[in-house]
């Protein structure tokens, strides 16, 4: 069977380099504090992947309430994972820190995003945001005296604050690490204004964003190559940039769940932002977060049939399409996982659906 690019599901991943063969994810810091943020928002570790000879652990965060899109699935038959790498020792360090892709020079990732069926109740002291652009999120206090509330460390996309009703549409945050997290209202702001209640097991995590320099190159990358579907664009001419949200499954709703974005129940996107005129600079380039300093490492993609081997499958179609390999399924120790590079110099990580076609253990 020829491989479908369209049943291939997105995991937004977050890496960390642990080893030079594939282990790129966003890089942590602290394990114990990164869990415990992500589960703040709703999200549960479903897999932890030890490799004490290498000196890292993986951990695999997604929403995986009975309301959640690929609940209890494998951990490769899921969209929209945020996965975490550790690597022995960083906790101790006070030295160590990574990049966030948010700051000069080493702007490319951007953030992770999930949307949430009640913004108005995630958010408190409205008065105060602004002036000085802070605001807290709200997530209900757990049995073990967790806290209830994370602070907002700032807000970002360098956007003028129209209104309170504006903010509470599109929140930022931090995560130990500063790597951004947004916050989108799935229901019309409107209708969720004064209830005070929030049901975290209808969270979904919506997107991962990275910045691209030619939208055209990359729009073709993600649609012919990785089978890709163009779901939605946003044009924002005076602010100088448009967003590209792209993933597989069915087109995106003609209408709106929140009245402003056709796209926000949705998990595992990808979204690509442009900023004009840098497609018309030779010498312009981003920071894709593997080179130093570190940071982001990559999203990943799951297919039906990876094997080399096969005329028709995954890796043997990159190779008539004359892809950028970082990394070949036959390169390395790791002989189940390969990475392409997109134009941007992204690693895209290509994997087995282990529900399809058992390739590892894992």
């Amino acid at each position: 069977m020829a491989t479908d690019p369209r049943s291939e599901a997105l995991n937004s991943i977050f890496r960390t380099i642990a080893d030079s063969d594939w282990r790129h994810r966003i890089r942590i810091k602290d394990p114990a504090r990164s869990v415990k943020f992500y589960e703040f928002l709703g999200m549960k570790l479903i897999q932890k992947f030890e490799q004490p000879e290498a000196k890292f652990d993986l951990y695999f965060m997604a929403y995986d309430s009975p309301k959640a899109t690929s609940a209890g699935n494998h951990v490769t038959d899921r969209e929209g994972i945020i996965e975490m790498t550790h690597n022995y020792g960083t906790e101790n360090d006070d030295n160590y820190k990574v990049t966030n892709g948010n700051t000069e020079p080493y702007k490319g990732f951007g953030h992770t995003c999930v949307s949430v069926d009640n913004t108005y109740f995630a958010t408190t002291d409205p008065g105060s945001v602004p002036e000085n652009r802070r605001c807290w999120l709200r997530v209900p206090k757990e049995a073990d005296g967790r806290p209830n509330a994370i602070n907002c460390l700032r807000f970002g996309y360098g956007l003028e604050l129209i209104s309170w009703r504006l903010l509470l549409i599109r929140i930022p945050i931090q995560d130990p690490d500063n790597y951004w997290v947004e916050v989108i209202a799935r229901n019309p702001v409107d209708k969720t204004e004064g209830v005070k209640e929030t049901d975290l097991s209808t969270y979904r995590m919506n997107h991962t964003m990275i910045r691209v320099k030619d939208p055209e190159k990359s729009i073709e990358f993600y649609r012919d190559v990785l089978g890709m579907q163009l779901k939605r664009t946003s044009e924002n001419k005076d602010a100088g940039f448009t967003l590209y949200f792209l993933g597989y499954g069915p087109p995106a709703s003609s209408s709106s769940p929140n009245g402003v974005n056709p796209t926000a129940d949705r998990e595992g996107l990808l979204e690509l932002t442009w900023n004009y005129g840098t497609e018309k600079d030779e010498s312009f380039k981003y920071h894709n977060g593997n080179d130093q300093p570190q940071g982001f490492g990559h999203v990943a993609i799951t297919v039906d049939d990876l094997a080399k081997i096969q005329p028709e499958a995954a890796c043997s179609r990159f190779e008539s399409l004359n892809v950028n390999w970082k990394k070949r399924l036959t390169d390395g120790r790791m002989k189940h996982v390969a990475f392409i590079l997109d134009p941007d110099n992204y690693w895209v990580e290509v994997l087995q659906n282990e529900k399809i076609k058992p390739r590892w253990n894992m």
